[in-house]
């Protein structure tokens, strides 16, 4: 399925897989731009939108029966496009907030928080995406709302989920004039087996929300 005939005005707009296809694509494109840098201004609150509206989009692949492609095995979409270039851009774009603190499973007793990366988070979203869509434009239709829903299930929903709560998160503090934990020294690569809330309590220094309100779209929004 070409790009041409993707946007052919023929298709029904009120098909499921295309309303799919839509949201997801259109989040490919926003977020991509977003990454450029052109204005930082409003990175934080364009990309809480963007990620609520992915999550609504998750949440009809969530709620739908299960997904059945037409093929036993999927079929090879050939090499994934590289992201690590929009992964350092949104890094640099988002720092010093980057890095935010998550619980993995809310519903294992005692988890302990773990470091995460918004920056990560949204190329991994993008990868998730991509690779239904690439077998979207090749006609798979099938394949496609069958990836995107159990990737959804596995591994964009919760990283949508998490990203949205830090992005959320950002908002609420500015919003409310109330200081942002910096967690300083906290990296993904901390250890987080003996993850240990009052460690990463200790290791929290204070840096104001003014420091931050404008740089990442969030003065006066």
């Amino acid at each position: 399925m070409s790009d041409a005939t993707l946007h052919d005005a023929t298709r029904n707009p009120d098909d499921f897989a295309v309303q799919i296809s839509d949201s997801i694509e259109s989040f490919i494109v926003a977020v991509t731009e977003v990454a450029k840098g052109d204005e930082p201004d409003s990175a934080v609150p364009f990309l809480l939108l963007e990620v609520s509206q992915l999550l609504l989009t998750g949440g009809r692949l969530g709620a739908h029966e299960d997904i059945v492609p037409d093929e036993r095995y999927e079929p090879d979409v050939g090499p994934e496009p590289d992201v690590d270039e929009l992964r350092e851009r949104f890094a640099r774009l988002l720092d010093p907030v980057d890095v935010y603190s998550e619980v993995f499973d809310p519903y294992v007793p005692r988890s302990a928080p773990v470091a995460c990366r918004i920056s990560d988070d949204l190329a991994d979203l993008i990868t998730d995406l991509r690779h239904g869509l690439a077998h979207y434009r090749a006609g798979r239709v099938s394949e496609a709302l069958w990836w995107w829903q159990f990737s959804y299930l596995s591994n964009w929903g919760p990283t949508a989920s998490a990203a949205l709560r830090a992005l959320q998160s950002l908002v609420a503090h500015v919003r409310l004039d109330q200081p942002l934990d910096e967690l300083d020294g906290l990296d993904t690569d901390s250890d987080a087996a003996d993850g240990d809330e009052e460690r990463l309590a200790e290791e929290a220094g204070k840096v104001m929300a003014a420091e931050i309100a404008g740089p990442l779209g969030l003065r006066g929004v």
